[in-house]
């Protein structure tokens, strides 16, 4: 790996991680782009390139990651997490949430789990991470996983 090519990765780390401090704080991608010392364009392009998907739908991704865990583990209602995990609409939060996770926040809190345990293992918090959101695939599937048709 040319030392090019490792100052771009360790540039977009710092904006992902930046997403995963902030992901309820609005963010728009200028702001990313701005973390990550590139323009605006460039850095879609290349976040896609190294993480498989768009900066938009990364937060989304982990806005709902949290969500998930929240609908689980408090007593807060669907619309004080929506506004926790930094949705301002809930119609807005349960169309993605029912997009990503494959059924709305409300099914998903009641539906039976497996041990719950205090801290899942690397394993399982990789096995119950959510699909990469994608609007022309069905619920729960993505690109990775499908042979990218």
């Amino acid at each position: 790996m040319s030392a090019a090519s490792e100052d771009i990765n360790r540039r977009l780390l710092r904006a992902r991680d930046a997403m995963d401090r902030r992901y309820a704080e609005p963010l728009d991608v200028d702001q990313l782009a701005q973390v990550a010392h590139m323009g605006r364009a460039h850095f879609i392009r290349e976040f896609q390139r190294v993480f498989a998907e768009t900066p938009y739908r990364y937060l989304q991704r982990r806005r709902v990651e949290r969500a998930m865990f929240l609908l689980r583990h408090t007593a807060d209602t669907a619309t004080d997490i929506c506004m926790a995990v930094g949705y301002t609409s809930f119609g807005t939060f349960s169309r993605t949430f029912a997009a990503i996770v494959g059924q709305p926040p409300s099914v998903y809190r009641e539906a039976p789990t497996s041990r719950r345990g205090p801290a899942p293992t690397s394993f399982s918090m990789r096995w119950t991470r959510p699909a990469t959101f994608s609007p022309t695939l069905p619920a729960g599937r993505d690109s990775a996983t499908d042979g990218g048709s």
